[in-house]
């Protein structure tokens, strides 16, 4: 059986963010924010811009916590025509795949890996930190995801792509 004769819609693999690094990513990020008010309060610098620095990253780093908190709470899921939240949006469609590269030189997330597309994308830049984020021709997958889950979807893309060009040896 190949992988061209399973339905469009079927998940072949799924990606799910750690709950221990979620919380770990999400807490560290938050406890900055904490930090940078906390010391904005209690121990005001002299130059005012300095105190609008402090209370401006503060809260920035609240608002990042909470939105890693966000993004992170949705599962990836392969389809052998896309890879996709579990919500319905799309990251990429595996017929713009270049390449996936995962190696140890890489420039990608922490347990992830990254893929290249064959032209920049018309679904815009994306950015769901601790999961994921989409740029240009690039797309990112990683960061508070098992690296296992990472290393199998990043696998099953490739087995896809060369299964689609006909160069997949059948049993």
């Amino acid at each position: 059986m190949s992988l061209l004769d399973l339905n469009d819609g079927e998940v072949l693999a799924t990606i799910d963010p750690r709950p221990a690094r979620r919380g770990f990513a999400t807490g560290v990020v938050g406890l900055l924010g904490m930090m940078l008010i906390y010391l904005a309060g209690t121990h005001p610098p002299e130059d005012p811009l300095w105190l609008v620095f402090l209370i401006l990253m503060g809260g920035g780093s609240l608002y990042l916590s909470w939105l890693l908190w966000q993004a992170t709470g949705r599962q990836l899921e392969l389809t052998r025509t896309e890879l996709r939240e579990a919500g319905g949006r799309v990251l990429f469609s595996i017929d713009e795949v270049k390449s996936v590269d995962r190696g140890f030189f890489a420039f990608k997330p922490s347990n992830g890996f990254l893929v290249r597309l064959t032209a920049p994308t018309t679904r815009g830049r994306v950015y769901a930190p601790g999961l994921w984020w989409r740029a240009g021709r690039t797309v990112m997958v990683g960061g508070v995801t098992s690296g296992a889950q990472a290393k199998s979807v990043s696998d099953l893309i490739n087995v896809i792509m060369i299964d689609r060009a006909g160069n997949l040896p059948r049993m």
